[in-house]
């Protein structure tokens, strides 16, 4: 086991490494390669891990901060979790860089692109399998460096850098409150151990541990782009498409829902915390879907998507079940993979086009693409059978079982959230692959040489299929207890302190849940189906395109840039300019510039008997002297 842990973190780090140093040196197919193949080596790896796993175990491999009682080793953790995670991050990110080979095949600077993807896994890896908390952090720093790289990764054009920049400063507000929860921790605890921390929760007050979760909230809100710090995703949307897919799918913004997860015996046994946890989500879930139901662009409404489905899995951590929010974190790195990676062959299609309005009928020219992305659609939008559909009703109903004012609110606020999720989806799909190809009204018209699908990469389309099918059946991890006696994903987290079943009332309570979800979700359908088919097809992207007042609220994010603008950026500027201007320009550099001047006026007063004529210099000999005999008398006197 020590070995196959060593190789899962060594393998993607020397991948990257190669890349970085070697990669512009060696032909653009070896780097391709290396960096695919350490990827499928180290799924090959943890394969072999679970295949011998039988007990959580923890290895160390050497020392790293060590000083009095501090200690942090370079020491790895595997248990259930860590080992489910581990599988799913090295399959997924395995076709995302074998998808990336097709998509990059024309950029200028492979080696660069492939050196971070690899560095990207290596550091979420090292985030999930860490076993103390400075190890963590540091797989939590990479993957924020790594983010920021890739999204402004053709940082030549100034938006993308930008997005870029955005992303890296936002995430810092989280992780400044993360880094404070673990220097607390450790003065609270005198250790930096993970599974130690985890069993300490009781020797705190109640206070203590609601004031620490809440700052671990803050730190994952910030990396999983919850409110109020989800301003930096959909803007993230500026890296190459295969990024995006990464980072949604199996890296970055899932890394705040495994930190509540990995630390819930810790922090879940405070109420308010619980609370606080399934109130951001529910309501991050509820503001996202509400955006992704008017945007344009392709990935932007994917990128809002991302928000609202993290949003279910941080409700679920809220209602305590952490089965259900791991069951979905699983599904939904499979389908919106697929998803994004789907969206990457529709914009290399179509030369680079993203606006939806722009788009129609592509269902006969990408027949390839088509239905594996149906299928993603069918996962998102929790179709009746799909993999989303069994994990995102586990999380409801959790929630529904939770009972009381809050939660059962909160319950409302998912199905509504699940209403318009399958609208959107829906929308996103009979725009785009149904009906005709439209023009919008106040847009550039398409040539004709844009208006047909061009040839997409065989190697993008084959990587969709098995996404496709993990997504469609995903929901087997996890049937629920009326199909099956045990899901297989709760037998093998049962023994996981905080994982225990939460069992539904009754299984007539689940059917009814899942009834009611179904119908929902067919509702959805039904809405996208009369708006976005047909006849009222055109009509409807009329209205859209005309940019109506709620719609543009919606479109932009609910102006929360405008508001942090207001309230932040503007008053940050207006103090930083009355600082430049007012006390370093006119005080400080006026003080020493008047003080310069009047040294200068004092110096030109003798200087100006410097005037190189004889007579003056006499005079001033004469006055000297007598200065001089004139204080020597005085002094004998």
């Amino acid at each position: 086991m020590k070995l196959y842990l060593a190789l899962i973190l060594l393998l993607p780090l020397s991948g990257g490494l190669f890349n970085a140093l070697l990669g512009r040196l060696l032909p653009r197919r070896l780097g391709e390669v290396v960096a695919c193949g350490v990827i499928w080596g180290a799924f090959a790896c943890s394969v072999l891990a679970f295949i011998s796993f039988n007990a959580p175990e923890q290895v160390e491999y050497a020392s790293w901060l060590s000083d009095f009682d501090f200690k942090a080793p370079i020491a790895l953790y595997l248990d259930q979790l860590s080992l489910s995670l581990t599988m799913m991050i090295t399959f997924v990110c395995g076709l995302i860089h074998l998808y990336s080979v097709g998509y990059m095949k024309d950029d200028a600077s492979p080696s660069r692109y492939f050196a971070l993807l690899n560095i990207f896994v290596f550091a979420m890896l090292t985030l999930i399998l860490a076993a103390n908390l400075p190890l963590l952090y540091l797989g939590w720093e990479g993957v924020g460096f790594c983010s920021y790289a890739l999204i402004g990764f053709w940082y030549t054009e100034e938006k993308n850098a930008t997005a870029g920049r955005k992303a890296f400063i936002v995430t810092r507000i989280g992780d400044t409150a993360l880094g404070i929860a673990m220097v607390w921790m450790f003065q609270l605890f005198s250790t930096t151990s993970i599974t130690e921390l985890n069993g300490m929760g009781f020797l705190m007050p109640t206070g203590v541990i609601t004031a620490l979760g809440i700052l671990l909230l803050i730190g994952a809100a910030g990396k999983s782009a919850q409110l109020p710090l989800s301003v930096w995703l959909p803007d993230a949307m500026a890296g190459p498409t295969p990024v995006s897919a990464q980072i949604h799918a199996a890296t970055m913004v899932t890394a705040g829902v495994y930190l509540l997860i990995r630390m819930f015996p810790l922090i879940g046994s405070s109420p308010t915390t619980l609370a606080a946890i399934a109130i951001i989500g529910a309501a991050t879930a509820f503001y996202a879907a509400t955006c992704a139901c008017v945007q344009r662009d392709f990935k932007r409404i994917l990128a809002y998507s991302t928000i609202s489905q993290i949003g279910y899995m941080m409700l679920g951590v809220g209602a305590g079940a952490l089965t259900a929010s791991t069951f979905h974190l699983l599904t939904h790195a499979f389908f919106k993979a697929l998803l994004f990676l789907g969206a990457g062959c529709v914009i290399t299609a179509l030369h680079h086009q993203q606006d939806i309005f722009s788009m129609g009928g592509l269902k006969k020219q990408l027949p390839a693409v088509y239905w594996p992305f149906l299928a993603g659609v069918l996962c998102l939008a929790g179709f009746p059978g799909s993999g989303g559909f069994f994990s995102k009703d586990d999380i409801l109903g959790a929630v529904f079982d939770q009972g009381g004012t809050l939660y059962g609110t909160l319950f409302a606020v998912g199905l509504l959230t699940a209403l318009l999720t399958a609208f959107y989806t829906f929308r996103m799909l009979f725009v785009v692959f149904h009906g005709e190809a439209s023009t919008p009204l106040n847009h550039q018209t398409l040539t004709p040489d844009t208006r047909s699908a061009g040839r997409v990469e065989p190697i993008m389309t084959i990587t969709l299929i098995p996404l496709a099918l993990l997504g469609l059946f995903g929901g087997f991890l996890n049937l629920p207890k009326y199909l099956v006696s045990h899901g297989l994903l709760s037998t093998f987290v049962a023994s996981i302190p905080g994982f225990s079943a939460l069992e539904h009332a009754s299984d007539a309570t689940g059917i009814s849940l899942q009834i009611i979800a179904a119908t929902t979700s067919l509702l959805g359908l039904g809405l996208a189906w009369s708006r976005y088919t047909g006849r009222r097809r055109a009509e409807s992207l009329q209205l859209e395109d005309a940019g109506l007042h709620f719609t543009r609220f919606f479109l932009n994010g609910w102006y929360l840039d405008h508001l942090y603008n207001l309230l932040f950026i503007h008053p940050f500027t207006w103090l930083s300019r009355f600082l430049w201007k007012k006390i370093d320009e006119s005080t400080i550099d006026g003080t020493l510039n008047g003080l310069a001047r009047i040294t200068m006026r004092l110096g030109e007063i003798p200087a100006g008997w410097s005037n190189g004529r004889v007579a003056t210099s006499l005079i001033a000999l004469a006055g000297g002297t007598a200065a001089l005999l004139g204080y020597a008398v005085w002094s004998l006197m």
